[in-house]
């Protein structure tokens, strides 16, 4: 395999004080008063996660942001629900990407074309700068979506199972 140089650098350079210059303390919570609202109108649980970069050793081995995703969705737990219907909304700021994970409770409800287009539209909106617009766009595609497969058990008796605060890694 050869090296990406190009993404080393980007890794090496995307700090965690270039982290908090684009997801600032009130992005982020308006990142976590987006998962909030989102959260009224289904059952299911949305999960947050920003990471700087990846070490150098990972990106030496060719770690992709999808493999990072993964390991995220474990490490945080948001395979822990009751019925399965979490997802991991997971961006890695070095490589501009953005993945969702959903538990399995999602298999044959949403397609991937649908958690791509969430991402897409995050994407669009980090390229043009706009951080925490795209960040509470992104949850509120995604709420639609869980919305949808897990409306709101009646009478209000969902329990909030995951931390609506982003995770910052």
């Amino acid at each position: 395999m050869t090296m990406d140089w190009s993404r080393l650098f980007r890794h090496l350079f995307s700090t965690r004080r270039k982290l908090a210059r684009v997801f600032p303390v009130q992005a982020l919570e308006a990142i976590e008063r987006a998962v909030t609202e989102s959260e009224l109108a289904h059952c299911g649980e949305i999960r947050f996660a920003i990471e700087a970069s990846l070490e150098p050793h990972e990106i030496r081995a060719g770690k992709t942001p999808r493999q990072r995703a993964l390991e995220v969705f474990a490490v945080l737990g948001v395979w822990d629900t009751a019925v399965n219907n979490g997802i991991l909304i997971y961006v890695l700021l070095a490589d501009r990407d953005v993945e969702i994970v959903a538990d399995r409770g999602f298999n044959g409800r949403v397609s991937a074309a649908e958690w791509s287009a969430v991402c897409n539209t995050m994407e669009e909106k980090f390229r043009a700068g706009q951080y925490e617009r795209g960040a509470v766009e992104g949850v509120q595609e995604a709420g639609r979506l869980l919305a949808r497969h897990y409306p709101p058990l009646p009478g209000g008796r969902d329990e909030d199972e995951l931390p609506n605060r982003p995770a910052v890694l």
